[in-house]
């Protein structure tokens, strides 16, 4: 489904694409998306999408758009529970907007050169499903401990930033993602949570939530909760051990790993990415949340 949507929209917008499939990404080295995917039927994809805007041979800026795509998440073998899992058809929203997004670019006129990297997957158990204890090599080699299954997001987006990171030569990176339910704790349903390395490219997201109606909360990347992430047999654990807390912190951590030296953000949708009721402008569901504000930015 996430692969028709990303073609027909590549179409009507004149965006290149590529999709790569399972053999593509084994040979590539995607081992997040393997392992995420694995107990599923339907296999794992990275979708590509590029825009290089009209009439300029030799655009400037390049931005790097990452989207998380669980197109459902069950939590693994780590189950969730029934009333945890009814919603997870939109485990996907990050994807989702950056697929939004790009569609939007062309009619927009925006001047920056974008690609749209959607990290899909569906997360299954069976008897090929990944397992806690597992150790993945992602793309690049960095190595993560599956501690938890149901922390699938962040193993699929490593995948997608380290590939951005060694490959697209962006200028500035900014993933978005359902990712945690401490950011929602934390923030409520209204407001997305941002992390970023950086702080001018911080205030310019900011700013675009705030005129487009998608307001943002800046978060701390805590250098003193890194020690969370350790892991014994691996470069980095996907989940934050206990005594230190801050859930949407330790999982932006361990995305900051995958990120590189350039400029990066990180929005953590996981509260108003979908909605409980219509509310204002809003109706009840999937909502959207992020693409007005990125547009907003890029244009």
């Amino acid at each position: 489904m996430a692969r028709r949507a990303a073609a027909r929209v590549a179409d009507e917008a004149g965006l290149g694409v590529r999709l790569r499939d399972e053999k593509e990404l084994a040979e590539g080295g995607f081992g997040g998306l393997l392992a995420v995917g694995a107990g599923s039927v339907r296999p794992p994809r990275l979708i590509e999408l590029t825009y290089v805007p009209d009439g300029t041979p030799e655009p400037g800026r390049h931005v790097v758009l990452v989207g998380k795509g669980i197109t459902f998440d069950t939590g693994g073998l780590q189950l969730k529970p029934n009333a945890g899992m009814q919603t997870m058809k939109t485990d996907m929203a990050g994807g989702g907007t950056v697929i939004a997004v790009m569609g939007a670019l062309r009619a927009l006129g925006v001047r920056a050169r974008v690609t749209g990297l959607v990290a899909a997957a569906e997360n299954m158990p069976s008897g090929s499903a990944m397992r806690p204890g597992d150790v993945i090599a992602h793309y690049g080699g960095k190595t993560s401990e599956v501690l938890n299954t149901d922390a699938e997001g962040r193993l699929v987006l490593a995948d997608a930033l380290a590939y951005a990171a060694a490959e697209l030569d962006a200028d500035a990176v900014v993933d978005v993602a359902t990712l945690t339910g401490a950011a929602k704790v934390a923030l409520g349903l209204r407001h997305g949570a941002l992390f970023a390395s950086d702080d001018d490219l911080a205030a310019a997201l900011t700013a675009a939530g705030d005129a487009a109606g998608e307001p943002l909360w800046r978060l701390p990347l805590v250098d003193d909760y890194r020690a969370a992430i350790d892991s014994d047999v691996a470069d980095v654990a996907n989940l934050g051990r206990g005594g230190y807390g801050g859930g949407a912190i330790t999982a932006a951590l361990f995305l900051r790993e995958f990120a590189g030296d350039r400029p990066w953000a990180h929005l953590d949708i996981a509260g108003p990415g979908r909605a409980a009721s219509d509310d204002a402008e809003l109706t009840r569901g999937a909502t959207g949340y992020g693409t007005r504000l990125l547009l907003e930015w890029l244009s």
